[in-house]
């Protein structure tokens, strides 16, 4: 366990009782720039558990390997700008220059199917749906200091050092913000299996809440 605001807790469940039919969630997992959402998400995947992972639209380039539909929906600025006029996004908000948003229909054909929807979304994202839903299930993801943090961030090789440092920055004000989510999960470096396991006992947990949360969209 670290110190400061890198220092993570998790919560006591927050329901008043257990029932053993499982109500379907909308779970908000965020966090740092770097953090490792996207591994964690794809770890996820991999249990082949009932959960849809929403598609992020965004106006940024594609990072060498993604792929259109699966990694995000890559939109022109003006595409982008006439979903936020119709009305189609959950959330949007501008991030580093480009903007990312989530499609309503994604998250309402998920759960007309009972399936848990899992929504990758940034942190200035995540408090905006808290406001807009606060009965979504909210997950911050730590790193487990800011040393691990900047690696990762390098790893990635596309940020340049003026870029890191202010994505650095930007994630020590965003930590300060944890307080306002559910749980909060460190992913520890090398351990992503004890992090998407710590995540998917939350789900679990939570999806049997009495009384259950109950999303509206």
């Amino acid at each position: 366990m670290c110190c400061g605001r890198w220092a993570a807790w998790l919560s006591n469940d927050a329901g008043t009782g257990v029932s053993d039919e499982q109500n379907p969630l909308v779970v908000v997992i965020s966090g740092p720039s770097g953090v490792g959402k996207d591994v964690l998400i794809e770890g996820m995947a991999g249990r082949g558990l009932n959960y849809h992972f929403t598609v992020t639209a965004t106006t940024r380039e594609p990072r060498p390997g993604e792929r259109e539909g699966i990694n995000h929906h890559f939109l022109t600025v003006e595409d982008f700008q006439q979903k936020i006029a119709d009305d189609e996004l959950l959330e949007w908000a501008r991030v580093f220059g480009n903007f990312y948003g989530v499609p309503k229909q994604q998250v309402r054909d998920a759960l007309a199917n009972a399936q848990h929807v899992i929504l990758r979304v940034d942190v200035q994202g995540a408090l905006r749906i808290r406001e807009l839903a606060p009965e979504a299930l909210m997950i911050f993801i730590h790193p487990p200091n800011r040393e691990v943090l900047k690696r990762r961030i390098v790893r990635r090789g596309v940020n340049g050092p003026a870029d890191i440092e202010m994505r650095l920055a930007a994630a020590a004000e965003e930590t300060e913000k944890s307080a306002a989510f559910d749980y909060q999960v460190v992913n520890r470096e090398h351990r992503l299996e004890e992090a998407v396991d710590e995540v998917i006992g939350i789900i679990q947990r939570e999806s049997r809440r009495v009384p259950p949360r109950v999303f509206e969209i």
